[in-house]
């Protein structure tokens, strides 16, 4: 039996009984968490172990764990980080070795918790109108130095048995407005885009999992890319993107329907998997129920992200620690 084409989340530190019941049910492909999830090391795991015993697989866990404003374990428990672009600002020469550095020490905190997902790296561009509220979420504004910073960061993530997750498909960054409040617009011509903030994308096509963008590209359609059949066959067969994609959160307010008219949505365009988040209870059931279960090609992608998942590799994470410390010139972590 397939995977339910959904990643859900839970509303609190451990799983309620209703929670418990709704997810052997509807087995979802994998879980996310957020700050509402977080209290100390140990609870975080318990609640890991709940959510996997509940499907009855060693499901995936991702979080959001980039930096700066986003990132859901937070100091002094866990290592408070810099945002992406100030860190890569503050890294001088080898900031390929510092961003691989950074996110291998990601990695380990993140699988000392059982945790083995991050929605990271973040290949969007940079642009003179790019929203605040990605601006300094982003690695660059080339689009060659980007890919070079996001393929240190998914090596950093995997050699720690992290499943990267590449966002937001194929480029946010072009965008002025929020997505979580509005629905951008981009009308850059098609051709420049694939110069541009396409490129990224295209280098790391290879990695697991990625995720949409929220975002209309007016020379392709005018649905936004998680809806957009259009736009869903360019990542595939231009961009080259073969691993498994996930929605960015369909609760957003960029995207407009009912729930379980945005999941169908999604999944005809050509989505693998629905991430649904920080909705009512009765909100994440009309989301399982109208994902069902992920199509064969679906699964093949998820089973091949899935085998992506590798034991860490031997680090003393002092030795990372203090040369990551060095090429930040004795400032911790940016």
């Amino acid at each position: 039996m397939n995977f339910g084409a959904t990643i859900l989340d839970a509303d609190g530190l451990r799983l309620s009984k209703d929670e418990a019941a709704f997810f052997r049910e509807s087995d979802p492909f994998g879980f996310i968490l957020f700050a509402r999830n977080i209290s100390e090391p140990d609870q975080i795991y318990a609640l890991c172990s709940e959510m996997r015993d509940a499907v009855g697989r060693e499901a995936p866990i991702t979080i959001d764990q980039e930096g700066g404003r986003v990132q859901r374990l937070r100091g002094p428990t866990w290592t408070e980080w810099a945002a992406p672009l100030d860190f890569i600002r503050a890294a001088g020469d080898d900031v390929e070795r510092a961003m691989y550095l950074r996110h291998r020490h990601i990695a380990h905190e993140l699988k000392a918790l059982s945790i083995d997902s991050n929605c990271a790296p973040m290949v969007d561009l940079i642009v003179n109108h790019t929203h605040e509220f990605l601006r300094n979420r982003c690695y660059g504004n080339t689009p060659g130095d980007v890919a070079t910073l996001g393929r240190a960061a998914a090596n950093g993530l995997l050699d720690g048995g992290v499943l990267p997750v590449l966002k937001h498909i194929p480029g946010h960054g072009r965008t002025d407005l929020d997505s979580h409040f509005d629905l951008p617009r981009v009308d850059t011509e098609l051709d420049e885009l694939r110069e541009t903030d396409f490129a990224p994308f295209r280098t790391l096509n290879d990695l697991p999992m990625g995720m949409t963008a929220h975002v209309v590209y007016s020379d392709i359609d005018d649905a936004p890319a998680t809806l957009s059949p259009d736009t869903m066959a360019l990542v595939r067969d231009d961009i080259g993107f073969g691993g498994l994609i996930m929605t960015d959160d369909i609760g957003m307010k960029a995207l407009s329907g009912t729930v379980p008219q945005i999941a169908k949505g999604a999944l005809a365009a050509g989505c693998d998997v629905i991430l649904h988040c920080n909705a009512p209870f009765a909100d994440r059931i009309a989301c399982a129920d109208a994902a069902g279960q992920m199509t064969q090609a679906a699964q093949t992608r998820a089973e091949a992200a899935l085998a992506a998942r590798r034991a860490p590799d031997d680090i003393d994470i002092a030795e990372l620690t203090a040369e990551l410390e060095t090429l930040l010139s004795g400032r911790p972590y940016g």
